[in-house]
């Protein structure tokens, strides 16, 4: 009877054992799913995983900076889950920004944002669209000219005279070379292509923050998202851009299948800063001079931020940010560039002044624990109560990037 018992008792802790490894075992297959492939930290800061079993990274080889190494995570410090890159940077104290910003681009190129038909005496035609020109492309030369505005290229497809005409576009990340042949339209007297273009921008948003870079110039980071037509929803290639003051002195409420917008009054005059980059993390520059409100918090990276309670900070009157309350809903990880984070506004002075997130808020720095977490991306055109947001991190790298 006894060894029948002991029997019973080894199968039970052999089951228990094996069911152990099979939780070990899928606990190892779903962190290496969830957790991403990349961490930033800072020089001399210990990372630490936000997770519910404990996961340990062990660095392959001594840290510098700034330098990208490769770190082991580990499930209870001894469970190898997988191997993933790590960021270390210095610097990593930003001002918070939260104030509203105009923004003034010249594109690099006309963007072409119509095509139409041409009446000739022989018919219809719309020579643009038979060459492959597409809604969207980016003309930067025509006949061997460059090509800036929209007068430009109508004094380049006007020098033709009729002749086939070369014209170099870029396309995404393609660049081609198309022949257009133009035709004559006796109502405008003068050889078309049937293309409508757009060589400027303008618009408002919000600065995430300012650091200080190596030469001392005053660096800014906006939007949380590129600068897009309107028309096109393509993203805008970047020749150059002034930042303006603005003030808001209006606001749109949001609702249910209509997005809201702040309203500013530009200051036209010289301009506060410079653009230089567009890109899909948000917009970069410098600026002339930093706000008295700024205020200097540590840099928060993914893995400090947790889902709960958090703060935006944003100007619905006037040019000086207040902060309002947000719940983060959700961590998305890197599925895209600027929808990491998913948080819904709680703050019942917002809501009732915007009806949650506007255009116009977009930029709007999210804090967390001490630590500037993220920017406001986007809002949800079905709950304006709710959004996206963009890690910090990812703006920050387009920073150090262009300190370098």
């Amino acid at each position: 009877m006894k060894q029948y018992c002991g029997k019973i008792w080894l199968s039970r802790i052999a089951a228990g054992c094996a069911a152990v490894m099979l939780s070990l075992c899928g606990a190892v297959q779903y962190y290496a799913h969830r957790l991403p492939d990349h961490y930033y930290t800072a020089a001399g800061r210990p990372l630490t995983i936000a997770a519910a079993l404990p996961v340990t990274l062990t660095r392959k080889d001594t840290p510098s900076v700034p330098a990208v190494q490769e770190a082991e995570l580990r499930l209870f410090g001894m469970f190898p889950v997988k191997t993933v890159s790590l960021t270390t940077v210095g610097q990593t104290a930003v001002y918070v920004g939260g104030e509203p910003f105009g923004i003034r681009m010249l594109m690099a190129g006309v963007m072409v944002v119509s095509l139409s038909d041409i009446q000739t005496r022989s018919g219809t035609v719309c020579p643009a669209e038979q060459a492959g020109i597409r809604i969207g492309d980016i003309i930067q030369e025509v006949g061997g000219r460059p090509i800036s505005s929209n007068a430009d290229l109508q004094e380049a497809v006007s020098a033709c005279k009729g002749s086939p005409v070369t014209v170099t576009l870029q396309r995404g990340e393609s660049h081609l070379r198309l022949t257009v042949q133009p035709a004559f339209s006796p109502m405008n007297n003068r050889w078309q292509t049937g293309m409508w273009v757009r060589d400027s921008t303008a618009g408002i948003g919000t600065v995430t923050y300012y650091a200080a870079s190596p030469s001392g110039q005053i660096q800014f980071a906006g939007l949380g998202h590129a600068v897009c037509d309107a028309d096109t929803g393509g993203q805008i290639p970047l020749a150059s851009g002034d930042v303006l003051a603005v003030e808001v002195n209006d606001v749109i409420a949001g609702a249910a299948g209509k997005p809201g917008e702040l309203r500013g009054r530009f200051d036209t005059g010289e301009g506060i800063g410079t653009l230089l980059a567009n890109t899909a993390y948000g917009v970069f520059g410098t600026m002339r001079r930093m706000p008295p409100h700024t205020f200097l918090l540590p840099l928060g990276f993914r893995q400090d931020i947790s889902r709960g309670e958090a703060e935006i900070w944003t100007t619905v009157q006037g040019d000086t940010p207040r902060a309002y309350r947000v719940e983060i809903e959700e961590i998305r990880g890197d599925d895209t560039a600027m929808r990491n984070l998913i948080l819904r506004v709680t703050d019942p002075e917002l809501l009732r002044e915007t009806g949650g997130i506007v255009q116009g808020m977009s930029g709007s720095p999210i804090v967390q624990n001490g630590r500037l977490i993220g920017a406001v991306t986007h809002v949800f055109v079905k709950d304006p109560t709710r959004g996206y947001g963009i890690f910090a991190e990812n703006m920050y790298a387009q920073t150090a990037a262009l300190a370098a």
